[in-house]
């Protein structure tokens, strides 16, 4: 019996324990009000959309492509299956009115069908506008009317230090807040995406908040959840999101035109190290990139910038690496003016640059379809062909080349520059052989 009276008191205090704490105010022992995000989360999670991609992908069986069963059976030569594949990601709905959404590329890639869900339960089929894998941005549209938007900030004030919040859809989970501090800016060099300049941040982002947002404690878009640094493969407190003003570069162009056509300054860069700044009599603490060598017919040829000039500034923005320079020209439209700042022999000139466009020799879809999305430039000493950059996902990215890689043969022919490739593989309608130099070893490669 006093077992059983001692069981009922703790019982009773527990359900007052509980009772108490949920008639908690919202408020400390001084009556002041305790910090909340509720009430900004009610404001903009409604601008945050999740996204349903479903895409047809190609299964190989090795069964079915034994030529034996083949035989048997009478499956027909290289049989495929296929099946359907979906996939969950995260969106942000910037303009209310016209119904624009922006996600990753990585997001939609591919996808045969693309919906769009909002907090509010609707569903919206949607209609890919454009992308631009270089910076991993893609615009939607769905035709909704009531919808939110959000405000976008100016993702140039971000200082390592700031609270922001990422909201998205992790694992197919269904809307998710969480919270964190910009890590770093700046970031890259990660190999991740072609353009690179992420904010980095410890707010959580999983699998499915690709797309998402992060915003500041205004209730303002200030990147794009875009990738994360998982060595296990789950979130271990370092993501990266696209920064704003980046994004809007793209998102601009691909509302205009449908796509991103990228400026170019045409010129051969390299990070200022200290023995190089050393040999070109300057302060070994000087920041800036070297120039390495101009193409003939560029825009910087044409601004009177050299070889061997060193970039500092670009419209007044420090510029200390290859990646902040190939990035900051990148952003421009062509035809855009810059004011580009460059030491000269130790003394400081100012250019004013016209932003050029890929030229026609560097174009190698012009060259061979199968090399469509490298970017291909004459060596130094003209003996041959190098592949500075493969676009992700273009059909050179599955070639077998790789950045670096020389090509000097074509169909067993010698290439010493560009016009000799591509007169050699003009006529070229199945299969090309090419002979390249790869870190000093040749070998041939087959381009089917």
């Amino acid at each position: 019996m006093i077992k059983a009276n001692r069981l009922v008191a703790f019982v009773i205090s527990l359900l007052l324990t509980f009772s108490a704490h949920a008639g908690l105010p919202l408020q400390d022992s001084q009556g002041r009000a305790l910090p909340s995000l509720a009430p900004l989360l009610k404001e903009v999670n409604s601008a945050v959309v999740n996204i349903s991609v479903t895409q047809t992908q190609q299964a190989y069986n090795p069964l079915l492509n034994d030529p034996f069963f083949q035989r048997f059976f009478d499956v027909p030569r290289n049989y495929r299956q296929q099946r359907q594949a979906r996939s969950a990601g995260s969106g942000v709905i910037v303009n209310a009115a016209n119904g624009t959404v922006i996600t990753n590329h990585h997001v939609v890639d591919g996808a045969d069908h693309i919906k769009v869900s909002l907090t509010d339960g609707r569903s919206f089929d949607a209609e890919l506008i454009g992308s631009d894998p270089e910076v991993d941005i893609a615009v939607l549209k769905i035709k909704a009317k009531n919808l939110h938007q959000l405000p976008l900030a100016d993702s140039d004030d971000a200082q390592v230090g700031d609270f922001v919040i990422a909201i998205g859809n992790p694992f197919g989970l269904g809307q998710t807040v969480t919270t964190g501090i910009v890590s770093a800016i700046g970031r890259s060099g990660l190999g991740i995406e072609g353009y690179e300049n992420f904010i980095q941040t410890d707010a959580s982002i999983n699998p499915g908040n690709s797309g998402g947002a992060l915003i500041n404690l205004r209730g303002e878009l200030l990147g794009i959840n875009t990738a994360i640094l998982a060595p296990s493969g789950g979130n271990i407190g370092i993501g990266f999101a696209i920064p704003t003003n980046m994004a809007q570069s793209s998102i601009g162009q691909i509302l205009e035109h449908g796509e991103v056509k990228r400026g170019q300054l045409g010129v051969f860069i390299q990070d200022l190290s200290p023995e190089l700044a050393e040999a070109f009599n300057i302060d070994k603490n000087q920041q800036g990139v070297l120039i390495a060598k101009v193409q003939p017919d560029s825009a910087a040829a044409d601004a009177g910038i050299k070889e061997g000039d060193i970039v500092t500034t670009i419209d007044g923005k420090k510029i200390i690496s290859s990646a902040k320079l190939r990035h900051t020209i990148g952003m421009h439209r062509i035809g855009n003016r810059v004011k580009i700042t460059l030491l000269r022999d130790g003394d400081k000139k100012t250019v004013k640059v016209k932003i050029g466009s890929l030229t026609t020799a560097n174009n190698s879809k012009a060259i061979y379809k199968k090399l469509d999305g490298a970017e291909l430039q004459d060596t130094p000493n003209k003996e041959g062909v190098i592949v500075s950059k493969l676009a992700q996902g273009s059909p050179a990215a599955y070639s077998g080349l790789r950045p670096g890689d020389i090509i000097i043969e074509a169909n067993r022919q010698r290439i010493h520059t560009l016009d000799d490739l591509r007169k050699t593989v003009q006529n070229t309608k199945d299969n090309l052989l090419l002979r390249i130099n790869r870190g000093g070893a040749a070998l041939f490669l087959v381009i089917r």
